[in-house]
């Protein structure tokens, strides 16, 4: 096939993945946002905080992949771009291996933890209000750890190039935790334990499903096998690995600290407004990011094949999209009070400012990923890593300084778009560097 053809193909599929995605992840916010309400009408304000900020700790077991799942994606993507399908099914079967090996001593640590530690000092959390904290924790933590490994089927469709079936297993999963959440409300329990099973049991069962659908069906080639597991191929995968897992926990600490830092600096009921904003704004990242997605491993396959001109064209096609992502998310600013209203009702009371400082954020983390995406397709992720994980330092101890200082969580906001800043110009500075051919040094690694 020539490089046109090629070209072609590989736009072709991109734009096939985008519309696919647009679609599910439409859904799939739909269910988001149903989520928030009949999540808080079970459990109230104070109750659904605390469930937000154990969701946020969950999150943190789902990026302990040491950045496999994303390593397994960009060298998937290298080796079908070169017909090495022997190697490919070496790489899946070792990461697989290596998950399971990294998965097991988790999930028992986090027990051990639970068990002798006191959980309730650590997330401000009344005990006299929800009575069985601890074996909330060690429950969902072991239905997630279960997930921690069948998860890497959604890295696996996107290394092929079709993030649209990595989406649809989310959205699935998402679809079947509102469809348990509702049958909870329904029945008036409104039990914490009860949300959360739901919420940890249902993406399991669909990964559960999908594993033999992919293969022993779909990619019978590529299929797993405990005989094909290379230390070659695992050393491989495990030194881009190894980065892409410090820039995840760097973001993780960077999205998702926040709820901890709200529930112990200020109170858990302050996570419940907090999270609104964030999930109304967070339409507009999902979005971005459905666009985005593929285009990482379309860039891979591009510059694999030393296809920069496909590259610079794709840059030209997104800054459009940022544009116009801006425009939305002023006017989600000015709508904000008016869509609260409809949405939440009275549950709970969100201040303008709010609205404004998140709104903020999002643009930063959007417009930082607008070139972090390209970037990472490339694999030259030694910028990112260097910024990502000083700004992931940063932010803790600022953020007890900026909640000693002013008391406001406005400012706590404004912070966390000011850490973000520095990663955004950085990422701008090295994409115009690696498109351009005049990268060298640091910005080439």
């Amino acid at each position: 096939m020539t490089e046109a053809k090629y070209s072609s193909r590989r736009s072709s599929l991109l734009v096939k993945n985008i519309l696919g995605s647009l679609l599910i992840k439409g859904w799939s916010a739909i269910v988001v946002l149903m989520l928030v309400p009949i999540t808080l009408h079970c459990l109230g304000e104070y109750t659904n905080g605390v469930w937000l900020t154990i969701s946020s700790l969950l999150l943190w077991i789902d990026n302990m992949d040491i950045g496999l799942g994303n390593g397994l994606r960009n060298r998937l993507a290298a080796y079908i771009a070169h017909d090495e399908h022997g190697r490919a099914r070496c790489l899946v079967s070792s990461t697989f291996a290596m998950l399971l090996c990294i998965m097991l001593p988790t999930m028992l640590l986090l027990l051990a933890l639970i068990f002798w530690g006191d959980t309730y000092s650590f997330l401000n959390v009344d005990e006299k209000t929800i009575s069985n904290l601890d074996t909330i924790l060690m429950i969902t933590v072991m239905f997630v750890c279960s997930t921690f490994v069948l998860k890497l089927i959604g890295n696996f469709y996107m290394g092929l190039q079709l993030p649209a079936v990595s989406n649809l297993l989310v959205c699935l999963g998402q679809t079947l935790a509102l469809v348990g959440t509702y049958i909870v409300y329904l029945s008036g329990s409104h039990s914490l334990l009860h949300i959360a099973l739901v919420n940890t049991v249902s993406p399991l069962l669909v990964y559960l499903v999908a594993y033999p659908i992919t293969f022993l069906y779909k990619y019978k080639e590529l299929r797993p096998s405990i005989h094909l597991v290379s230390m070659s191929e695992a050393k491989s995968v495990m030194s881009m690995g190894i980065q892409f897992f410090i820039i995840q926990i760097s973001s993780v600490i960077l999205f998702m600290t926040s709820n901890i830092l709200i529930s112990k600096l200020f109170s858990p009921a302050l996570v419940t407004p907090y999270q609104i904003t964030y999930r109304y704004f967070s339409i507009m990242l999902v979005l971005f990011t459905v666009i985005c997605m593929p285009f990482w491993n379309a860039t891979t396959d591009a510059y694999e094949r030393k296809d920069m001109n496909w590259i610079r064209q794709a840059s030209k096609r997104l800054n459009l999209m940022t544009i116009l992502i801006f425009v939305a998310i002023v006017l989600m600013v000015v709508l904000s009070d008016y869509v609260y209203s409809i949405w939440i009702g009275d549950g709970t009371t969100i201040d303008i400012k709010m609205s404004i400082a998140m709104a903020c954020y999002i643009l930063i983390i959007i417009v930082s990923m607008r070139y972090s995406y390209f970037i990472s397709g490339i694999g030259k992720l030694k910028i990112q890593l260097i910024f990502t994980s000083s700004a992931a330092i940063l932010f803790i101890p600022l953020a007890y300084l900026t909640v000693y200082l002013t008391h406001d969580i406005i400012w706590f906001m404004a912070l966390m778009s000011l850490v973000n800043l520095p990663g955004l110009i950085a990422n701008r500075i090295q994409f115009g560097k690696l498109v351009n051919g005049k990268a060298s040094g640091i910005w080439f690694k």
